[in-house]
């Protein structure tokens, strides 16, 4: 007997994926996702980007979503009550929130949501992103914001946790200049543009992060048609910002120090003024393993 094909279904059909409540819509706000490997140094950059986009005068808003709750705390200098945690406390009746409960303003002005997430093994970081928006929303909060910045778990982009990609307009990808990186973005990549069939995000570029080197990062950009937005070095700065709970643009200046603040600044002025939506092709595993290393 002929096998018959599959039948069409649409995004989330089928698996575990998470619909979009089209009532959830963020709205004009630009919204960017940033994703890459776990302790890649999303939250770094997420955080420093957030900062510029202050410093240029724009409303930003940072939404962390990853159970640890520590995307914000060197904008807050503190670990904020997650979304998930400030629900719990009033049985879920997210009616008697008030918006101080959940959002807490950072450095310049950068308003910090950190949406936390369900117990390990348990529950969906989708609905903890859609309750988290659903709540902004509900309190008018992201009709006044310029910037949305979903900083996501790890390279975690199945299921719920790739619910962001769904209200973002551009996602970034923070990698190093090694295998294990580029082979988890690459991952990414392949999620991104399967997202990209149902939804107006579009892929905007690469922040090659703790980056003394890139040969390894541009050989995948030329394969695949990615291209890099920025080049953030392996300074020690970033590492005694991290320590000293505060942003890069908090610390004491230095040359190495204002050059990194500037990169920042040029990222967050080149997503401002839009990018180019990239549509990449990502690799197959044996075809990224034989792209990558030395000859």
């Amino acid at each position: 007997m002929p096998l018959r094909p599959a039948p069409r279904r649409g995004d989330g059909e089928g698996s575990v994926q998470v619909h979009l409540d089209p009532t959830l819509m963020v709205g004009k706000a630009q919204v960017i996702a940033v994703y890459g490997k776990g302790g890649i140094g999303k939250s770094t950059v997420s955080s420093n980007l957030s900062a510029a986009f202050s410093k240029l005068g724009k409303r930003v808003l940072q939404i962390g979503c990853d159970p640890k709750h520590d995307s914000t705390f060197t904008l807050t200098k503190r670990l904020i009550p997650t979304v998930i945690d400030i629900l719990e406390t009033v049985d879920f009746h997210a009616e008697e929130l008030r918006v101080e409960d959940f959002v807490f303003e950072g450095y310049n002005g950068v308003m910090c949501v950190e949406a936390g997430g369900p117990p390990a093994g348990t529950g969906c970081g989708g609905y903890v992103v859609g309750q988290t928006v659903k709540l902004l929303k509900e309190h008018h909060l992201l009709d006044e914001t310029d910037i949305v910045i979903f900083d996501v778990l790890g390279d975690v982009v199945c299921g719920g946790f790739a619910a962001p990609l769904q209200h973002a307009s551009r996602a970034l990808i923070v990698t190093a200049n090694d295998f294990d990186s580029i082979f988890a973005m690459n991952r990414i990549v392949a999620a991104i543009q399967a997202k990209s069939k149902n939804y107006t995000v579009r892929l905007g570029g690469i922040v090659a992060n703790r980056a003394d080197g890139t040969d390894q990062i541009d050989r995948f950009n030329e394969r695949t048609g990615l291209s890099t937005l920025a080049r953030i070095p392996n300074l020690d700065v970033v590492r005694r910002s991290r320590l000293a709970k505060s942003t890069l643009f908090e610390m004491e200046e230095t040359p190495e120090l204002l050059s990194v603040q500037a990169e920042y600044l040029k990222l967050a002025q080149t997503l401002l003024d839009g990018t180019e939506p990239l549509a990449p092709a990502a690799l197959k595993d044996r075809e990224i393993f034989d792209l990558l290393g030395f000859d």
